[in-house]
């Protein structure tokens, strides 16, 4: 009887110990949401969501592959254009020239099928953001700066009013800052080195085209200085009132004053708009850089302390830049059409005078026409000592004859030199021979290599 109630509770224990570890097991068991019968999300979100998580965690490249997936094999699916947006996304937080690039393209693909719906001004700024990424030092290459300035314009004048206007309106008085800096760099340069035409280029084009520059003063002062030491004084009137009506709050404004009554000019009453701009770009508060990073911006490619200086306050230029405006020397030889077209031309004219052996020059200065905040045209200063070119060669050409006081030009002497080659290939000779000289002459030269040849090479 003992022995069976033992039994009987061993068995009893057993089967619930059996039972316990099942409900372990079943718990411990991972069932597979995507597959089961109880599922009843989408497939296509369902691939969306573990894109979107792998993306997240870093696994780019499988996000991306299951995002194409998607692509491929739902294209009606609701998700489809947050499928593109995010693969664009993935390009642009993995980093690197090659993935920029990618991620560029994506968004104006996304810009392309997608042009009404919200995210496209997102799209537009990741496009100028992408650029902005990529800048380069002001005294580097700026294809990246550029082609910022022209997606951060074509997003504010496309979304106005979007949330992210203010951001893009920022970045790009940042842009238009590091190139600013650039020009004044080379024309800075010039100046030193008493290349005037050079340095009033380049400062022109940054003191018209970006205002919000934080050394617009330094600017105007130079160009200020580079008229007056020429003939045409009062322009450099014009720019000093510039720094006393549009920058009253600079510290070049006294001497600016006293340059004025120098030149005998009237001195500006300063713009009440341009001392409550500059009052408030003093006040506002700038980015700080910490001390241990300032070492790095020494091995840094990109921009650093030039970015900090732009401007907080005001409207940054909106209009592209033009060919008249890059602030290059265009050099251009006696009557060539301007390259570029029919606009106003910057730089040097150098005009080649005939009759000379070292080929004499005259150069004129050309600018931009007047107007407020440029340069009046400067007229041209020709070269007095250079030679006038003779009408001989003209008349030398044509075998009447010249002074032998008046030396031919070098287009007369190629001239009676193509004639008389003229006179010995055509026709019989004047002294009877039968053939014209020229010819027999070549032909007997070629006769004679052909032999000189066969002799060294007998096959």
């Amino acid at each position: 009887m003992r022995r069976t109630l033992l039994v009987l509770l061993t068995g009893a224990f057993l089967v619930s110990a059996l039972q316990c570890d099942a409900q372990i097991f079943r718990k411990k068991k991972k069932v597979n949401k995507s597959t089961s019968a109880e599922n009843t999300a989408e497939p296509d979100k369902v691939l969306y969501s573990r894109a979107i998580d792998d993306i997240k965690h870093g696994r780019h490249q499988v996000g991306r592959l299951n995002l194409q997936t998607l692509i491929n094999t739902y294209p009606d699916s609701e998700y489809l254009a947050k499928a593109k947006l995010s693969i664009a996304d993935s390009f642009y937080k993995e980093g690197g020239s090659a993935n920029m690039t990618q991620a560029i393209q994506g968004y104006k693909d996304f810009i392309v099928f997608f042009p009404f719906l919200p995210e496209a001004s997102y799209a537009q700024l990741q496009v100028a953001m992408a650029h902005y990424r990529q800048m380069e030092k002001p005294d580097r290459d700026r294809t990246e700066a550029r082609a910022a300035e022209d997606e951060y314009q074509i997003f504010l004048q496309k979304y106005p009013n979007d949330p992210l206007a203010a951001k893009a309106q920022q970045n790009l008085r940042d842009v238009q800052e590091l190139l600013a800096e650039g020009d004044f760099r080379v024309g800075s340069f010039y100046f030193v080195k008493g290349n005037k035409k050079a340095a009033e280029s380049r400062l022109r084009s940054v003191a018209n085209r970006y205002p919000l520059y934080s050394k617009s003063d330094r600017v105007l002062w130079m160009l200020g200085d580079i008229w007056a030491s020429t003939e045409k004084k009062d322009f450099a009137s014009g720019y000093y009132a510039r720094i006393v009506r549009n920058y009253p709050l600079s510290p070049l404004v006294p001497q600016a004053k006293n340059r004025l009554k120098s030149l005998g000019a009237p001195i500006p009453q300063p713009d009440p708009k341009a001392v409550a701009w500059m009052t408030a770009e003093q006040n506002a508060p700038r980015p700080h850089q910490s001390f241990m990073k300032k070492p790095l911006t020494l091995v840094h490619s990109g921009p650093g302390d030039e970015l900090r200086a732009a401007a907080r306050i005001g409207n940054p230029t909106m209009t592209p830049e033009s060919e008249t405006e890059a602030g290059t020397d265009i050099l251009a030889g006696g009557n060539q059409s301007q390259i570029g077209g029919g606009g106003t031309r910057t730089g040097i004219v150098a005009t080649v005078t005939p009759g000379s052996n070292s080929g004499t020059t005259s150069a004129a200065e050309s600018t931009a026409p007047a107007t407020e905040g440029s340069a009046p045209n400067a007229g041209s200063a020709a070269d007095p000592n250079a030679p006038a070119a003779t009408s001989d060669g003209a008349s030398g050409a044509t075998g009447t004859g010249t002074s032998e006081t008046a030396p031919k030009t070098d287009a007369a002497a190629g001239a009676e030199q193509t004639s008389d080659a003229a006179k010995a290939n055509s026709g019989p000779a004047q002294d009877g021979s039968p053939t014209g000289g020229n010819g027999d002459k070549k032909k007997e030269s070629t006769s004679k290599k052909k032999k000189g040849l066969r002799k060294i090479i007998p096959w």
